[in-house]
């Protein structure tokens, strides 16, 4: 569950100013809230690279996929967002992280089921509740059941 701290409800707003601005092709607004070296970690088929055609404004990209987040969940500098596209039996999961102000890195999933896990600052692992060898789950996604078939699992430690 999130903090609803100051900075999450900041990281928070700058990543929806970012889905917004891809889903209205704002690359002014986009190039105001990406790092220039943006970090990017991708998971699924090389043919559902639809935000980094978007990003990267690749003319040949799909312009009729839209990212429409149906659930956002911030922790600390990591904003967890996952939505699907029904008609094409896409699910997806971005994990962003924010730093001062502007997005330095993307974690992408697509049709994965995703388990986000919190590790403390200090690199200690915050101990299991149940089960031993365990970190506990701060966040799963809900989506991924919706694409119609079985999808991978992964999970995120923060």
């Amino acid at each position: 569950q999130a903090s609803g701290s100051d900075a999450d409800s900041s990281n928070t707003r700058l990543v929806v100013a970012l889905y917004d601005a891809l889903n209205s092709g704002d690359s002014n607004a986009v190039v105001k809230i990406v790092a220039a070296d943006l970090e990017w970690w991708f998971h699924g088929p090389p043919s559902h690279q639809f935000l980094m055609r978007m990003l990267t404004g690749d003319s040949a990209a799909d312009n009729s996929f839209r990212f429409v987040p149906q659930s956002i969940a911030a922790f600390g500098s990591t904003v967890i967002v996952e939505g699907c596209d029904s008609a094409r039996n896409i699910a997806w999961v971005h994990a962003w992280t924010v730093t001062d102000g502007m997005i330095t890195q993307i974690r992408e999933y697509f049709n994965t089921a995703l388990t986000v896990t919190r590790i403390h600052d200090s690199g200690e692992i915050v101990p299991a509740r149940s089960g031993a060898g365990r970190l506990p789950c701060v966040w799963e996604s809900s989506v991924s059941g919706r694409v119609g078939k079985s999808v991978p699992g992964l999970v995120l430690a923060i």
